[in-house]
């Protein structure tokens, strides 16, 4: 994977997968083009939108928080 830098830490779908709210990144894809995820309180139809700290993302009524991590 390659570096990612302070201000693109996550893509959606994966940072939806890895909250453990879908199985997989084809069901958190579905979701995501479906309209069915916001970040920063604004639909989010594209599933490689890269995340940075501090964005909200909303999803099957969970509020989540992107937070630094380590890979």
């Amino acid at each position: 994977m390659a570096p990612q830098s302070a201000d693109s830490v996550i893509r959606l779908d994966d940072f939806i997968k890895h909250s453990g709210l879908v199985g997989t990144g084809g069901e958190a894809k579905i979701y995501i083009q479906g309209g069915e995820v916001t970040v920063n309180g604004s639909v989010e139809t594209r599933r490689r939108k890269q995340l940075a700290v501090g964005d909200i993302v909303e999803f099957m009524g969970h509020v989540l928080t992107v937070a630094p991590f380590d890979d």
